[in-house]
């Protein structure tokens, strides 16, 4: 028999949550490359914008402040570095929670994935987008 898993709901979630994601990107042979090497990622600053900026899409907290976007338009991503990361996510998710924030946390990512693809591709290829 299975535990129950909890849903996301404490900044102590959201922690556990950003921690363990980033943990995956880090041993992914993808997206470790373009985060510690062409991005040269600072984690000990990067982790807590991260937990500012998931606390508040998820638990309303809006203490995240920064225009993420403008950061990935200089990386070598692509379609397949979205969906992995979008993979590794949501695998993360379901790994520690279950339940109705837990859900949302996955459909934001898909948006926020979706959006950046789309937006990376119109800034790298403008007539991609006619």
């Amino acid at each position: 028999m299975s535990a129950v898993l909890p849903d996301i709901q404490t900044e102590a979630d959201i922690r556990a949550l950003v921690d363990s994601f980033y943990d995956r990107v880090n041993a992914d042979p993808l997206l470790s490359p373009v985060f510690n090497d062409v991005a040269h990622v600072n984690w000990a600053a990067h982790l807590p914008r991260m937990y500012d900026f998931w606390s508040g899409l998820l638990l309303h907290t809006n203490r995240y402040r920064g225009q993420p976007f403008a950061r990935h338009i200089p990386l070598p991503i692509g379609s397949g570095h979205f969906q992995q990361w979008l993979h590794l996510f949501c695998r993360t998710v379901d790994a520690l929670f279950a339940g109705p924030i837990a859900q949302e946390a996955k459909l934001r990512a898909g948006s926020i994935a979706h959006v950046f693809e789309h937006r990376m591709r119109a800034v790298n290829n403008p007539l991609s987008i006619l």
